[in-house]
Formats: structure tokens, sequence, C-alpha cells
């Protein structure tokens, strides 16, 4: 299971503290945190097998991150990785609630591993809290 654990206004010298764990199979190929060439504003880790993200901020504040529960079902065969969900938002400027709702209502939002979101989504002014 990945974890993300974040500190905010706690330390006297970084507004935000974040850390997290990618809880990945090994044989998965990544690549680690660096800006990425084709947008040299996005600080991210990629998924070198999907093109996507778990993880990632922008020059200009926008942060993405997501987490995996794992099941045993296999995704389907045409399904698309969840890490392009933080890729999109981290490359486009639409709001994070906007942003979501657009993925859920799209032909697209239908090809991610399913559950997307668990039961609860709450939405808040600066970031989306997916409730467990």
């Amino acid at each position: 299971m990945c974890l993300l654990l974040f500190a905010f206004e706690m330390h006297p010298h970084y507004r935000l503290v974040l850390a997290a764990n990618r809880d990945e199979f090994y044989n998965r190929p990544t690549r680690p945190a660096s800006f990425w060439e084709q947008h040299p504003a996005i600080l991210a880790g990629r998924d070198l097998r999907a093109g996507g993200t778990w993880m990632g901020v922008t020059r200009t504040g926008r942060m993405a991150a997501l987490t995996n529960f794992r099941r045993s079902a296999q995704p389907t065969a045409d399904a698309l990785s969840r890490g392009l969900l933080v890729g999109g938002f981290l490359t486009g400027n639409t709001p994070p609630k906007a942003y979501l709702e657009q993925v859920q209502s799209s032909r697209r939002g239908s090809r991610l591993p399913r559950p997307l979101t668990p039961p609860g989504i709450r939405f808040r002014t600066t970031a989306v809290h997916v409730v467990h």
C-alpha cells in the first residue's frame, strides 16, 4: 500500500514537508524525481511504462499525488494508468475539483482501474481529499 505523509506549517524553515512511498511491482521501470524535458516546470518521478507519475509539483505551485491500494483483481486490458491523472493535472491549469469531475465524466474516466475513487470525496478550495 502506498503512503503519503505531509506536514503543513509545522516546520520553522519549510512551509510544507512531504514524504511518500510508492508501492509498486519491482519490475515496473521508473525514473527518479527530476524536471521533465517535455514540461520543464514539472518536478516529478516518471513511470517509464505508462508515462505518468505518482507524485509531482510544478514551479507555479500545483501539486498532485496518488496512492495505490492493491487488490487481487487485475485491471482490464484497456485500462489507463492512474499515473496519467497526476501528469494530466500537473500539465494543465484546471482547478482540482473541476479536473477530477472532468476525468470522472469523460470516456477516459471509464477506462481507469476501479475503483478510481472510494465511496466518499470531499472537495476543498485548494485540494481534493479522497476519503477511504
